[in-house]
């Protein structure tokens, strides 16, 4: 039987939920967590710093269960090569990668107190807030904020100004005016070095530590494509107003997958596996037609090239697999797909899996198909071709294009300069080298710009030969493309502690007792052992299967206070523990599993090996019923 908040805990997402409700829940959620210590705002007796939160026990003991999960499930499975780089990186990588420039979100200030809002945020709250609390709205105005929260990653800053100042949104702590939206560029600055002549920042993804090592990984792979590479890592992003507790903080872990491939052959081995699995799915025509999510086989969703490539289905389906056996409930889970104008231009295809909590739904894996961009970003800036080769069967011919500078002619011509403008010439695209060609042999010079110069020179015919020449070719060189799985790990588990947390009644009519239904898989102790009473002859043998568990390598707590076995019982549901042994005699116990409160009567000696059975996911517990004799318990739960 349920109680009430239970109740709650069902219903918050379906089509009846109120925002009221889903503020109760949470609360009776946040306030169990913090008051268990599963998660602590950081520096709380300074008052704390916002987006900054502390694990403490058990919360460490999840998010440890769930990376350990991770690993198993991805890096031992699919033979991944892990790596872990550092959290401090060099301008120049990052300039590559695009973040110096465009890792920003859009500000505003309070143009009186200075204080800072993103102001999508300000924007989405608006709109949000109109929908749910305005009963004078019209179908009209209804449909509008419906459409601006659809586009709302979409809108430039300018678009984003001028929708603020159209439905007059001031600073929503002190209603004064707010300035127009800019950017503001979200990684934390510093320097490497004492000097301070070497700028740095604290890196806002594990990524890019894998891309500028593919060099090395690709050798020690054996020069075999495909491949992946993963990390596990800190990762850090100066939010504007950090807000929605674990949703949205400035150091988070994030777990990444780069997975190399043949930009010409994206099928996957092992795609049969996770052909026939169905899920809710939201594509990029479902969305733009207002509709909702569709339960969908991947299989079919893949052959009808809704998802670009095998590679991107089959880590969609892994994805799907790792989160549904962590704990999230398949009915709150869905894969959404980015639409267009979302999407960086080089990308292929990208996916979101997002989880349905009480703050809406919440992207907690990206799935992105980022073509050859990465690499060919950082081959260009650094120099370093990272390439790999496909060896032909037999030699191939092909057209080349060959461009000779002639060193003596532009020696003569450019001096000093000469290095630069043969690099020039070198570099030229196959599109650019035929038009110079072309134009040389029409009018014997023409201007050619060089970037390292910042100026056009004059080229003469006799200063380069550009031809097209029939070569034998014994091997193909090019960029990989990667398939980037990348999971928010503090998110994942803010998600699982509201899918797993409900109330049941306890002893007194209005009692409600806080229970997480955690798998065995990720509760942060798999077992508790009670004396059901205060006897030297039961500690004994309760020390004697401790022992035998922490031989097992099985996590658990020995209680031996006076309080009743209900309120111990209690006590340890409230953590998530999904199995307690009650001690009351020197040759058996009882094993009382956590939600159906069902117990079995099991000798000393069997106790750790049926523990880890379970936990370890060799058995369930319906297992192990049909094993062991069920046990009316003689010590009430209630007492």
């Amino acid at each position: 039987m349920a109680g009430s908040q239970e109740q709650v805990a069902v219903n918050i997402n379906g089509d009846g939920s109120t925002a009221a409700s889903r503020e109760t829940f949470r609360q009776a959620v946040v306030n169990t967590l913090e008051r268990r210590l599963f998660y602590i705002p950081s520096f709380k007796i300074y008052r704390g710093v916002a987006g900054l939160y502390d694990y403490g026990p058990p919360g460490c003991a999840v998010k440890s269960n769930v990376l350990a999960f991770w690993r198993q499930h991805f890096v031992l499975e699919e033979n991944m090569l892990e790596v872990d780089c550092p959290c401090v990186t060099p301008e120049i990588v990052l300039k590559a990668s695009g973040h110096v420039d465009k890792f920003t979100d859009l500000m505003v200030k309070d143009e009186k107190t200075g204080t800072c809002y993103r102001a999508d945020h300000l924007l989405k709250d608006y709109c949000k807030d109109k929908l749910e609390k305005d009963l004078t709205l019209s179908a009209e105005k209804a449909a509008e904020l419906r459409h601006v929260l659809a586009v709302l990653d979409d809108l430039s800053a300018e678009e984003l100004g001028a929708k603020l100042k159209e439905y007059g949104i001031t600073a929503p702590d002190t209603k004064n005016p707010i300035s127009d939206p800019y950017p503001f560029n979200l990684m934390f600055q510093t320097s490497i070095g004492p000097s301070g002549m070497s700028p740095g920042y604290m890196r806002p993804e594990t990524a890019q530590g894998i891309f500028v090592n593919f060099k090395d990984l690709y050798y020690y792979n054996g020069n075999k494509l495909p491949f992946a590479a993963a990390q596990i890592g800190q990762a850090f992003r100066n939010e504007i107003s950090p807000r929605q507790g674990l949703l949205r903080v400035r150091e988070f872990t994030l777990a990444e997958i780069e997975h190399f491939v043949d930009p010409d052959d994206k099928s996957h081995p092992k795609f049969v596996d996770v052909a026939m699995l169905e899920f809710l799915m939201f594509p990029r025509n479902e969305q733009m037609a207002g509709e909702s999510a569709i339960p969908m086989i991947l299989g079919e969703a893949v052959s009808q090239g809704i998802v670009n490539n095998e590679t991107l289905g089959y880590f969609i389906g892994r994805v799907y697999l790792f989160l549904t056996q962590l704990g999230i409930d398949k009915d709150r889970l869905r894969f959404r797909q980015h639409l267009p104008n979302e999407m960086a231009h080089y990308a292929a295809d990208c996916w979101d899996a997002e989880i349905e909590c009480s703050y809406g739904w919440i992207e907690c894996v990206g799935i992105a198909d980022r073509s050859a961009y990465d690499l060919g970003a950082h081959s260009e800036k650094s120099g370093v071709p990272l390439v790999a080769h496909e060896k032909f069967s037999e030699p191939r011919e092909v057209e080349k294009l060959v461009i000779v500078p002639s060193k003596k002619e532009l020696g003569l011509a450019f001096k000093g300069n000469q290095r630069m403008v043969v690099e020039a010439l070198e570099a030229m695209s196959e599109k650019e080298a035929l038009e110079m060609k072309a134009s040389l042999e029409s009018k014997g010079e023409m201007d050619f710009h060089v970037c390292t110069l910042g100026k056009a020179v004059s080229i003469t015919k006799d200063m380069v030969s550009i031809s097209m020449e029939k070569k034998k070719e014994h091997q193909r060189v090019f960029t990989p493309s990667v398939i980037e799985p990348s999971f928010g790990v503090g998110r994942i588990i803010y998600c699982l502690f509201e899918h797993s947390f409900y109330t049941r009644p306890g002893k007194s009519e209005d009692e409600q007792l806080n229970v997480f239904r955690f798998p065995p898989l990720v509760a942060p102790i798999k077992c508790t052992v009670f004396p059901l009473i205060k006897a030297q002859k039961f500690e004994d043998v309760a020390k004697i299967i401790a022992k035998s568990l922490t031989a097992a390598g099985i996590s658990h707590i020995i209680d031996i206070t006076g309080t009743s076995i209900g309120k111990r019982y209690a006590r340890t549901d409230e953590i998530g523990v999904p199995f307690a042994v009650t001690v009351d005699s020197t040759s058996s116990v009882t094993i009382r599993e956590r939600d159906s409160k069902e117990q079995i009567r099991i000798s000393i000696d069997e106790v750790a090996t049926v523990v880890k059975e379970v936990t370890d996911g060799q058995s369930t517990w319906a297992d192990i019923l049909w094993r062991y004799p069920t046990h009316s318990a003689s010590h009430v739960e209630d007492e």
